[in-house]
């Protein structure tokens, strides 16, 4: 009995815990064909929405990198800084109804997260409908 009692106990502090931590922090972008870590983006709340700016660049030789494929506002400002994430709003267990910006090709999609861990979140940037684009998986930075 105190085995069962111990192992529900776990349970639910786990998933309090993931549900605690949420989106909002800091995560590590991978780049999806070289498997190289390429930046930090924070998620951040903002008026009841959720954005995401990239804070630190990890790959040397592109710190500097210009936006020169973006359009508007966007279009050669430093990739450093930008929002690329905007708009996202909670529905049930991910966050929805928003667009990620590519700053390597200057395309804005539809895009979705949620958590998949604690420590892992799925974010899925598409066109149209969501089975016609790509996911990623992003990793938390521990501070």
């Amino acid at each position: 009995m105190k085995n069962w009692m111990l192992t529900i106990g776990v349970f639910f502090l786990t998933l309090g815990t993931i549900q605690g931590q949420g989106v909002i922090g800091k995560w590590k972008t991978v780049d999806d064909e070289t498997g190289e870590a390429k930046s930090i983006v924070e998620i951040y709340e903002k008026s009841g929405k959720v954005y995401g700016k990239i804070v630190e660049i990890l790959r040397e030789n592109h710190k500097k990198d210009l936006c020169t494929k973006c359009d508007g506002a966007d279009k050669n400002k430093p990739i450093l800084g930008m929002v690329i994430i905007n708009g996202l709003k909670k529905d049930g267990s991910e966050y929805s109804g928003g667009t990620i910006l590519d700053p390597t090709s200057g395309k804005k999609y539809k895009c979705y997260i949620a958590l998949e861990s604690a420590d892992k979140l799925k974010l899925r940037g598409y066109v149209g409908i969501s089975i016609m684009g790509r996911t990623q998986y992003w990793s938390r930075v521990k501070n």
